[in-house]
């Protein structure tokens, strides 16, 4: 069936008028942010120590303080909104939260549906032991008795860093792992740095310290799809807190190690 010119052109038109208002509110978030202002943040609340509940019930953590620093330096309210590794990205699409910051890697599948900003911090699997144990290198670790869950990322990580004489003792999950190393049943433990910063905060007697990188994977906040102007006040915000030290406070504080050199 032949369109009619006239029609076939307003159809044009009309497409094009969506569509470019679609553009429009895709690209509003930061106005509705500053006229609001509030700043709805997507965190965690079940993974320590990024973020978790407290003693008095609020949410605490490393990304609950990422989340604080950008609202404040935004100069608004923070709303923090709970999620789950399987809802943060839905949260973000139907705009029930403005950001995530909830250890969000960056991937390819990812980057399809929602972009990312600088990273924020860091997300690794390293090597622990005391602060009186030197280890500056992991041919310091032979002949020394090394605490891994079997078959973890950092388990495979050691044993492509690590020279032979390692003495590995395996263990068949994280708790069972922290647990040889607390009682003392091994001198270094290789662990993520989330698990062993949770046993370093329950355990101060421990007495231990981050001591060699075995593999990086740093945290990004998620911003909807076409937020540029959003995204590009975030990065603004993270590149200051990076050049001023507070990225790298706040990682020691929650982490036990500085966030270094974080990609953007």
């Amino acid at each position: 069936m032949k369109i009619p010119r006239r029609l076939f052109a307003g159809g044009l038109l009309t497409a094009a008028a969506l569509a470019a208002a679609g553009a429009a509110q895709a690209q509003n978030a930061l106005d509705n942010i500053m006229k609001s202002k509030t700043l709805k943040v997507a965190i965690p609340t079940d993974y320590p120590p990024y973020g978790f509940v407290g003693t008095d019930m609020a949410p605490q953590g490393l990304d609950i303080d990422a989340a604080k620093l950008i609202a404040s330096r935004m100069g608004v309210k923070l709303e923090l909104v709970p999620v789950t590794s399987a809802n943060r990205i839905p949260y973000l699409q139907t705009k029930k939260a403005d950001l995530v910051i909830s250890t969000l890697g960056k991937n390819a599948e990812r980057e399809k549906v929602i972009d990312f900003s600088s990273a924020y911090a860091p997300f690794f699997q390293g090597v622990f032991a005391k602060k009186t144990m030197p280890v500056k290198d992991f041919k310091d670790l032979v002949g020394k008795s090394v605490a891994v869950t079997r078959g973890a990322m950092e388990d495979q990580e050691l044993n492509r860093a690590a020279p032979p004489g390692v003495d590995y003792r395996r263990f068949e999950d994280n708790n069972a792992t922290v647990a040889a190393y607390v009682a003392g049943q091994t001198q270094v433990i290789a662990m993520s740095g989330a698990v062993a910063a949770e046993m370093i905060r329950k355990n101060p007697q421990i007495n231990t310290e981050f001591k060699l990188l075995l593999k990086d994977s740093p945290c990004f906040v998620g911003i909807a799809k076409g937020e540029d102007a959003l995204k590009a006040r975030v990065n603004e915000i993270i590149a200051a807190a990076k050049k001023d030290g507070t990225l790298d406070k706040l990682s020691k504080q929650w982490l036990g190690k500085p966030a270094g050199d974080l990609p953007v």
